[in-house]
């Protein structure tokens, strides 16, 4: 299990190096740009960012998952969008943090001071454009996880969940990863595609009598037929 730590960065390491936004600096830019942060490791559960507190960090993820998430009056949560590996998390240019940013896993990210980043950014314009361009990535992905809910079948929801995390997964721009595990437990799942929990389980049973996955264990999928989950899904 982790412990919540504080380390300095080390990108010569970084699984992430070549995804991240920091990915558009030269060496000496990034060299500078770790000088600036710190690793954080937090455990399952844990929030880096809390909303309505001081907005006074950002960081890239570079293992476990988050989800981004607000509450109703009633208390409950609503997931608006889920950050995978190379991810960037933190509201710039405004001081209030305005959503919960939680661990869906036991994660690793690199863990910047926010208006240290903004100078940075200032003073990189290559920086500048990956997080502009990672910010629209991001933006397309928070709406196709809305249109899920908008999809008349519940199979199709949760075909079209698998795919999204199958391509979250996966390291290629142009194919999906074959195995991965749900970030998510079933009761989020239901939240975030608008089912119940049964629902949720009894589509992924059918989609692997389908052919089109195999589970393993309580998280684990494999997608055996890539092809036919995405003729589910539409």
């Amino acid at each position: 299990m982790l412990t919540p730590t504080t380390d300095r960065l080390d990108c010569a390491t970084c699984a992430v190096r070549e995804r991240a936004a920091c990915a558009a600096l030269s060496g000496a830019e990034r060299r500078e740009l770790a000088r600036i942060g710190r690793r954080r490791t937090l455990r399952k559960g844990e929030a880096i960012f809390a909303a309505g507190e001081d907005n006074g960090s950002c960081a890239t993820l570079i293992s476990g998952a988050l989800k981004i998430a607000s509450y109703g009056a009633d208390g409950t949560e609503r997931i608006l969008s889920l950050v995978h590996p190379a991810g960037f998390v933190g509201e710039m240019f405004t001081a209030i943090a305005h959503h919960d940013v939680v661990a869906l896993a036991d994660s690793e990210l690199c863990l910047f001071n926010r208006d240290q980043y903004e100078a940075a950014v200032d003073r990189f314009p290559a920086l500048a454009k990956a997080l502009l361009r990672r910010s629209g990535e991001d933006l397309f992905e928070a709406r196709s996880l809305v249109e899920l809910q908008a999809r008349r079948s519940s199979k199709a929801r949760v075909a079209g969940f698998l795919l999204a995390m199958a391509d979250a997964a996966s390291h290629s721009p142009c194919h999906p990863a074959e195995a991965f595990d749900l970030p998510l437990s079933r009761g989020e799942m239901a939240g975030l595609l608008g089912l119940t929990i049964e629902t949720v389980s009894r589509q992924l049973t059918a989609l692997e009598r389908d052919g089109a996955i195999v589970r393993d264990g309580a998280r684990g999928i494999r997608i055996k037929d890539a092809a036919r989950l995405r003729a589910l899904a539409d």
